[in-house]
Order: structure tokens, then sequence, then C-alpha cells
């Protein structure tokens, strides 16, 4: 089953009024991915997803001229052959690092669902997992600086579709960021509360808001600095009380060995479509699974990332939340693709789909209908 082509696909749209979310790193004006085809030389076609990294036509040019040379006659069940030349290619030696992690792991995910639809297996059956439940929170570009008010009400609707656990945004500024968390935690006493700060705090901010995380029980604060300040996150996981949770921007194992070695990060967040794919999330779930830490991967915008964050959850023994993306007006979930999860509303949980692969299905004209729009997604 030899490859024959591949071919990455950037894409974006506007937001909706109703999903120009406020964040620490600005406000939402559109959103941004990269689609990746594989096929073989027998007309099969497996999809994935590699992360947009801020710049969505450069990711997928890094694939379709660099990348993808690399990857064209390799069989295409190979997935550590192939993770192993783009390696050695690009990662191990002058490549574009992180850029090249992002590409490698769009095309090692549609190298799974080619797996699967050739067998007939989900991605999950491949992995030795099961079809058992996985535990969600509510995530995703979604629950941004709102008024507290607001913020009550978005919650209370998420709670009605069966969530036990959501993600709040904090960045603004410790004042209004514990008056949100402190509204949501007085509305719902029972609801674990997660915070993510996008990387917009000081040191100072984390000293300032770790009473009020206690005092909430808060279930962890997300990068509240940007991944390689290890001086910070070393400080602030010496007062804060509360574990401190990384990895959306963090790639390979490699990048993994230090966070879990360091031992200030304990809540570990690698993205299949940024860290390396599939193939790496597996080895990094391992890493962590020898010091008995979980993993909650980080999800990014189409349904393909989605379903397979979820047949990896189902198929490692420390597998933690998965982050579902209840971003309103999200295309990419609603349109691009075909249903990647749903909820069980009597348990928070989500199942991995059973269909060959990944189980999703890829509308292409979608692909052609909405072409790369250039230029930031977020605005100050």
């Amino acid at each position: 089953m030899r490859i024959v082509d591949v071919r990455a696909y950037p894409t974006s749209f506007p937001t909706s009024d109703r999903a120009a979310v406020r964040l620490g790193i600005g406000k939402a004006i559109k959103r941004d991915a990269v689609v990746v085809k594989v096929t073989t030389e027998d007309g099969l076609a497996g999809w994935g997803e590699a992360h947009h990294g801020r710049s969505p036509g450069t990711v997928a040019h890094l694939i379709n001229s660099t990348l993808a040379p690399l990857v064209v006659g390799a069989d295409a069940t190979d997935t550590v052959g192939v993770w192993q030349r783009v390696y050695t290619a690009q990662l191990a030696s002058h490549g574009l690092g992180a850029a090249a992690s992002i590409g490698l792991s769009g095309i090692d995910m549609a190298l799974w669902d080619l797996r699967g639809k050739a067998t007939g297996w989900p991605v999950y059956k491949l992995l030795g997992g099961s079809a058992r439940p996985v535990p969600a929170y509510a995530g995703g570009v979604s629950l941004g600086f709102a008024e507290p008010a607001t913020l009550v009400e978005m919650v209370a609707a998420l709670r009605a579709e069966g969530y036990r656990a959501v993600k709040l945004r904090i960045g603004e500024g410790p004042g209004p960021d514990m008056a949100r968390v402190a509204a949501v935690r007085d509305a719902f006493p029972d609801l674990t509360v997660l915070t993510d700060a996008n990387t917009a705090y000081g040191l100072d901010d984390v000293r300032r808001v770790a009473p009020a995380l206690r005092e909430h029980g808060v279930g962890w604060l997300e990068e509240p600095f940007p991944p390689h300040d290890h001086r910070r996150y070393a400080a602030a996981a010496g007062f804060l009380g509360v574990p401190l949770a990384a990895g959306e921007n963090h790639y390979t194992r490699f990048d993994f060995h230090r966070l879990i070695e360091d031992g200030w990060i304990t809540v570990l967040q690698p993205d299949l479509s940024k860290s390396g794919g599939i193939t790496e999330v597996a080895r990094i779930a391992a890493l962590a699974s020898a010091w008995k830490l979980p993993v909650h991967p980080h999800t990014s915008a189409t349904g393909l990332n989605m379903a397979a964050t979820i047949h990896l959850l189902a198929s490692v023994d420390n597998g933690g939340y998965f982050e579902a993306d209840v971003s309103p007006d999200n295309l990419f979930r609603e349109k691009l693709t075909s249903e990647a999860f749903r909820v069980d509303p009597a348990e928070g949980t989500v199942r991995p789909l059973d269909g060959p692969g990944l189980g999703v299905e890829v509308d292409e004209d979608f692909l052609t209908a909405h072409p790369v729009i250039e230029g930031p997604g977020f605005v100050p």
C-alpha cells in the first residue's frame, strides 16, 4: 500500500458575531485549519489535520513542498518509518522545528485513518483500545471574557447538555478573572472548573489569583506563561497549590520528556495535530504513564482531530479528559466533517467512533468553498 500523493489544504472562515470570543491572546476574527489527504496507489485516501500554527498557508506549503516528497513512495502502513523519515530530514537538524512537527502530525493522522480503512477497523482498535467512555470537558475557543452573569448562563446551557466540567478563560486580569470563576463556582458547586490563561499572566498575576483558585477548587491552571518559560513554571509550582497544565505548545516526546522530569507541570496536554500525530502522542502517553501522569490532549479545529483524540484516549491507560469543542458556529466541526463526537447527557462522556479509521467523512467541496484567509486569527 504505497503512498502516491500527499496534499495539504489550508482553509479558513470568518467568525460569526456569536463566535467572536475574547481571550488572553485577543479577539477571534476567523478560524483556520490545515487538512491533509494522503492517497495510496490503490486509490484509498486517509485524512488528517495539521494545526494551522496561526499561519495555515505556510503550514500547508511546508507539507506540500517539503514533507510530501519525503513521504511519497513509502508504505502507508509504516507509520513509525514515515515518522522517522521526517524526523531525520526536518526535526533532527536544520528543519523548521515546530512547523515540521505540525505538518508531520497531519500526515501521521491521515496514515492511521488509512490503516483503519484498509483493515476495516476503527483507530482505537488498531491502538489496542476499546469503545469505553471518556470524560469530556466543555472547551475549544469558547467561554471567553464575558460578564459573569452571561458566563453563568452559557455554562448552564452546557450543563444541560451533560457536561460536568468546563474550562474558563482567564488572562484579562486577576480581578475580572476571579469574578468569573467565583460566579461559575457559586452557581454550580459540583461542577469541575478548569482555567486557561493563554500565556497572558506574569508571575505576580499568578500570586494574586492563587488563593482564589484554591478557594474555588479549580482543577488546573493552564498555560499562565509561554511554554519555554521554565523558570516561572518552577516558581509558580512552589506556591500555587493548583496543578499546572501545559503541552499544546510543546512538540514531540522530547519536549515532554523535560516537562515530566522537571515535575512542575503535572497536567500534560499534547495536541495530536501539533505534537507529532497519533504515533507520537501514543509515545508521550506511554512516557507519562511511567510517571503515573494522565494526558488530557488539547484539541484542534476540525472533527478530524477531535475524533482522533477520542480514539487515542480510549486506547491508553492514563487517558484523561477529552476537550470537547463547544465554540458556536464552528464550521470545521459542523460542516467540514461528519459528526466527530456526541456527549452522553447522563454521564458527560464521549466514546470513539466505530467506523473504519477515524470514522469521520470529509466534505471536499467545503475545502474548495473556503480557501485560506491570510492574516492573524486574533486581534488585540
